[in-house]
């Protein structure tokens, strides 16, 4: 059953950010300037998306948010810098320690500063530890479950000038916190929290805890509310959102309700133009998923299935819980339901007892399914987790060489998915005009390929708007295309 934080204990984080901010208008309006403040983010959209709470948090307490940061002195260093921390590679960990340490001499310029961490990485008792003993200018550390009481530390470094470094760990849900959003037509709405799959690799179940789904009609209102505001696009994410729902039946004994019967809703029930969603793992992709996708139309069709391997036997190493066999089924019950479907994937090389010929399947799996795009990773260990004890570790030299061979093929398949795009009409929601080209814009697919157009002047192209584009060109990771006409 899902345990919701009280509705009294949000009202108190609210109190919280009120003094907060009746302290910081006090500091504006006595001439010193606004209080600024800057969130630097690690990792996937999970916590993109928990940054984008923080900030609005941050916002609540009279802070005005800062893209960026200056080490370097004067008022370039924010009054508040919180780290919003990835632990899933090593080498994500090994930068985060280091900006941490970094930003040591910046609060001996400024004393006043406060520096807090939270995410992924401060669920680790060893991560936690370090900072406590190693990095005393850190003011706060906050767990993944516990971001919601900022208010509560921030308070406490305020006021009292407490320290408050490791908080216990919680698997409450808080509602209702008001994220500050970078895009105002595209936004990601959390349906649920952890994870139980326990893939012998992976560490995300130790540190964002067991799956606890949102109350299904808590995400749909919070859907409308981001369309009635001009949202046009809206991703759903979890660890596995295929296994939302669990637990939710007991709940006021209202009927169980499943991934593919919120998306539904979300689609019937809001002014949402497209729906998307992350991560799908394989074994739970439903066949009344495939056809709320097929059926829906706002459901963009696209779909991010992470394979790993493509090899059974270390799929079982992986623990990942279906084989080979069961992956291409599956793939071909979304291909016969939805032909344009834009499929892709995460790979991982170099797992621990990794053969040439685990390899070899995996990269024949990529020829077989041809994916419009691969995520590919070299296997980081991580302490804690089954895999990081087994003795076969791959060398180096031949993770590296593996990897390269691996790339250099979805690169191929990639770039010949788009060759077939060219001569198609496709709708984009347009992002604005392209960095790289004041003469062009960008925006998405359906498919969530990126396209860069042209446009005469007399079209009307704004950020946020729909636009038919003709496709006329294709690279590896783009699409090249012509304005054809508005459908906003």
């Amino acid at each position: 059953m899902i345990n919701r934080v009280s509705p009294e204990t949000m009202a108190e984080m609210d109190r919280l950010s009120r003094k907060i901010k009746e302290r910081n208008d006090a500091i504006r309006e006595s001439g010193a300037g606004p209080l600024t403040a800057c969130v630097k983010t690690f990792g996937c959209q999970m916590n993109e998306h928990d940054s984008e709470k923080l900030r609005g948090m941050l916002k609540r307490m009279g802070y005005d948010i800062v893209p960026d940061f200056s080490l370097g002195g004067g008022n370039l260093i924010p009054d508040v810098v919180l780290f919003n921390t990835c632990c899933v590679r090593e080498n994500a960990e090994d930068r985060i320690f280091g900006q941490i340490g970094a930003i040591k001499g910046a609060k001996k310029l400024k004393p006043e500063m406060i520096v807090g961490v939270c995410g992924c990485m401060t669920e680790q008792d060893w991560a936690v530890e370090r900072i406590r003993k190693s990095y005393r200018h850190v003011d706060m550390v906050l767990g993944t479950g516990n971001t919601y009481r900022l208010p509560e530390v921030m308070a406490a470094r305020i006021f009292d000038g407490k320290r408050t470094v490791g908080l216990a760990s919680e698997d409450s849900v808080p509602e209702g916190i008001e994220a500050d959003r970078e895009d105002r037509f595209r936004a990601y709405v959390t349906i649920m929290y952890g994870c139980d799959n326990f893939c012998s690799y992976c560490i995300v179940p130790y540190v964002r805890g067991r799956e606890r789904s949102r109350l299904p009609d808590d995400i749909v209102a919070e859907c409308a509310k981001l369309a009635s505001e001009g949202t046009k696009e809206i991703m759903l994410l979890g660890q596995n959102v295929n296994s939302y729902g669990k637990g939710l039946e007991s709940v006021d004994g209202t009927e169980k309700t499943d991934f593919a019967k919120l998306i539904r809703r979300v689609c019937s029930e809001t002014g949402v133009k497209r729906v998307r969603f992350m991560t799908s793992h394989p074994k739970d992709l439903s066949p009344d998923l495939i056809a709320a996708m097929a059926e829906e139309p706002k459901i963009c069709a696209q779909l991010h299935l992470p394979v790993q391997s493509g090899s059974t036997s270390e799929l079982k190493r992986m623990n990942r819980k279906y084989t080979r066999e069961d992956y291409l089924r599956r793939v071909a019950e979304v291909r016969r339901a939805l032909p344009d479907v834009a499929l892709s994937t995460d790979i991982m090389i170099g797992f621990p007892g990794e053969t040439e010929e685990e390899f070899l399947d995996t990269l024949s799996l990529l020829e077989e399914v041809r994916f419009d795009a691969a995520f590919t990773f070299i296997y980081s260990r991580r302490q804690g987790t089954p895999a990081a004890a087994s003795p076969d570790q791959v060398p180096e030299e031949v993770v590296k060489e593996r990897f390269q061979r691996l790339t250099e093929t979805q690169n191929r398949i990639s770039r010949e998915k788009n060759e077939e795009m060219r001569g198609k009409v496709v709708t984009v929601l347009t992002e604005g005009v392209s960095r790289t080209n004041v003469d062009r814009y960008t925006g998405r697919t359906e498919g969530n390929k990126i396209v860069n157009f042209t446009a005469p002047d007399s079209a009307k192209v704004d950020t946020g708007d729909f636009a038919r584009v003709l496709i006329t060109g294709a690279q590896t990771w783009s699409l090249e295309g012509e304005f054809v006409e508005s459908t906003d």
